[in-house]
């Protein structure tokens, strides 16, 4: 049964986009066949987690493939988040992208075709029906992205992520070859013990790293991600973010089911590039200065805390560790489904912000809590949930990975892979601090102060089926903030079906049910301290604060994006290189002055990008020997034959 609702929910969200595409009017069908397609498939995938395995298998007339669904307990806990947002997203793009905008029907058309064939990768049971659901997305996301094209800005970051998806598409071209060589099947079907050891499992998991790792958007692989979000509209990037990435996650943990134990030296790997990404992906979302960008950064970083935990498990199996393996897997993937619903509340909040202030730029937001109560508020919400902070579920799946970092210490005292995970433990909690300084920046900047443009100052509150969209992403992260313990049954069963030869050590309800209370009591206190504020501010007399003089402060004595960043920016300049133009030095007389900063991808624009156009000058000089006259080409052959003859002769 659960296989047929989420086959349903796949067809209706790749349906959805027809109506829209024969006709302006028929916007709302769309509207009712993607929520109502994302409602199906989520009961399908609640149902498959619940439930045992269910799978269903049509006839493919293509050389190896067949039309093979399988939902088992980790498919299906990748694909409910993609049915919620995708039901969600669809929502909220009634009133965000409506009808009379331009390519309102190109983009629901690729958006639903987007949401099912996401949903479809998770439930592959074939990997060539995988590898054609996985380039559906691929390119229809490449024409989200390009959405608004005539923008110079949107058009490279089409390319670039197009590009950079192709090359994982390559990667998994050649996984899909390899796993063939060992299983003689085109399913996914477990390895045979020891693979993992041979040179075909080591080039398997190589391959794996860079596929799977371009599309999550793990350092140094990224530089896709940060133009993508940015670019594509708000609804696209909530979908792309909070589960577009997760293919490559999912992909990784799909693989690593099928091994018994891998090498060390893939764990180590895993584990250093999860903590490397989350500390600089925060860091470099700090000194951002467009809202998107500054959110995407931080998918970075959630990334990396997700890979991290993937690589604490694979460490600890490995090792014989059971109870740290576990550990490890179950903060992994509650934090796939935590950065799912805090990540897209915040893209969809701050896509209602930039739909009322009509730009990016956060220095000329300002104001916008008054303005905009609602979305203050859910803006705050997933700000603190992504920050780490209790009660909300950023916090219950950080917990997991704090306490497996502590757990390794006494785990393995004198040998294993503890001298690694100590490091665990500082990196999570140099990257809650930076993302709580980010975030005290984002949301102070948006949605405090006073208006820092005219457009600003005349912003409204969004249409309320744009609010209705945010609502069930509120309630995700109450839920699991405060009751992660009824959540622990279903990340057991996800827990096992990543790594099925590992036995189960503890019960994650047990582990989850100190947090629970902790969380309650927590969640008491902060409503009592805001009953009581809200009563003691009724009462209170109001006059106007201290000025330092200045009976009319303006927008301008504000703390700026690049001021309240500038320290951490400063502490990170040795990985980010800011661009800093400032005034000349003053001099007796007043003259206009300007401030500029800036801080360009290391990777991509200091690094890739220079080098590419190194190499574009060299090909250059191809053009002297390419005249297009036959003559020419045959002589280059002669010459061609003539050096091989006499080099074969020696």
């Amino acid at each position: 049964m659960s296989a047929i609702l989420v086959i349903t929910g796949v067809v209706l969200c790749m349906a959805s986009g027809l109506p829209s595409l024969a006709t302006r009017r028929a916007s709302a069908a769309t509207t009712v066949l993607i929520v109502a397609g994302g409602a199906i498939g989520l009961i399908g995938a609640v149902l498959g987690l619940i439930g045992g395995t269910a799978g269903l298998s049509l006839p493919w007339h293509i050389p190896g493939g067949a039309l093979a669904i399988r939902v088992d307990a980790l498919s299906a806990f990748f694909a409910a988040p993609v049915f919620l947002l995708a039901g969600a997203g669809g929502l909220y793009a009634d009133r965000y992208w409506p009808a009379a905008r331009m390519r309102a029907g190109y983009v629901r058309a690729f958006f639903g075709l987007m949401t099912g064939a996401l949903a479809l990768v998770m439930c592959a049971a074939n990997t060539i029906l995988f590898l054609a659901a996985w380039e559906i997305v691929a390119v229809s996301s490449f024409f989200l992205i390009a959405t608004e094209h005539e923008l110079a800005e949107s058009r490279s970051a089409a390319w670039i992520y197009v590009t950079a998806s192709h090359v994982a598409t390559l990667a998994l071209f050649a996984i899909v070859v390899l796993l063939h060589g060992f299983t003689h099947s085109w399913a996914f079907v477990p390895l045979a013990p020891g693979s993992g050891a041979l040179p075909a499992g080591h080039a398997l998991l190589c391959l794996a790293f860079i596929a799977f790792g371009i599309k999550a958007g793990l350092m140094p692989f990224h530089i896709w991600l940060p133009g993508a979000h940015a670019a594509a509209p708000s609804h696209v990037s909530a979908v792309m973010s909070g589960v577009g990435i997760k293919m490559g996650v999912y992909g990784l943990v799909r693989l690593l089911s099928l091994f018994d134990a891998v090498p060390s030296a893939f764990g180590t790997t895993l584990l250093l590039a999860g903590i490397a990404s989350s500390i600089l992906g925060v860091a470099f979302a700090i000194a951002q200065h467009d809202l998107k960008r500054l959110l995407a950064y931080h998918s970075i970083e959630n990334i990396g805390i997700i890979v991290t935990g993937l690589g604490i498990g694979a460490l600890a199996q490995t090792h014989g560790q059971p109870l740290l393996a576990v550990l490890g897997y179950a903060g992994a993937l509650l934090h796939v489904w935590n950065h799912g619903l805090f990540k897209a509340l915040l893209f969809l909040s701050a896509g209602a912000a930039i739909h009322s202030a009509h730009t990016r730029e956060i220095d000329r937001m300002g104001g916008l809590g008054r303005r905009m109560p609602w979305t203050a508020a859910a803006f705050l919400i997933g700000a603190v949930a992504i920050t780490g902070l209790p009660p909300l579920n950023g916090f219950v799946s950080e917990w997991l990975l704090y306490v497996a970092g502590f757990t390794s210490i006494t785990c393995s005292p004198h040998g294993g892979p503890s001298l690694l995970l100590i490091l665990v433990v500082p990196a999570l909690a140099l990257t809650g601090a930076l993302a709580l300084a980010c975030f005290v920046k984002a949301f102070g900047t948006v949605f405090l102060g006073v208006p820092r443009s005219t457009a600003a100052a005349d912003a409204r509150e969004v249409p309320a089926t744009m609010r209705a969209a945010m609502a069930p992403l509120i309630l995700g992260c109450a839920a699991i903030g405060l009751v992660p313990a009824l959540f622990g049954p279903l990340l057991g069963r996800a827990v096992h079906a990543a790594a099925p030869r590992l036995p189960m050590a503890a019960t994650l309800t047990a582990l989850l049910q100190p947090i629970q209370t902790s969380a309650l009591i927590i969640a008491g206190i902060a409503i009592a301290a805001v009953l009581s504020l809200l009563a003691l501010t009724r009462r209170a007399a109001t006059a106007l604060t201290w000025d330092c003089g200045y009976a009319a402060p303006t927008a301008r004595m504000q703390y700026t994006a690049s001021s309240t960043a500038r320290g951490v920016v400063g502490l990170f300049g040795w990985a980010m290189r800011p661009v800093i133009h400032g005034p000349r030095p003053f001099t007796i007389f007043p003259f206009a002055a300007a401030f500029e900063s800036h801080v360009p991808d290391t990777v991509l624009d200091r690094a890739l990008l220079p080098v590419l156009r190194g190499a574009r000058w060299v090909l250059g000089f191809a053009r002297y020997f390419q005249h297009g006259r036959m003559q020419l080409y045959l002589l280059y052959l002669g010459v061609t034959l003539v050096a091989l003859l006499a080099w074969s002769a020696r």
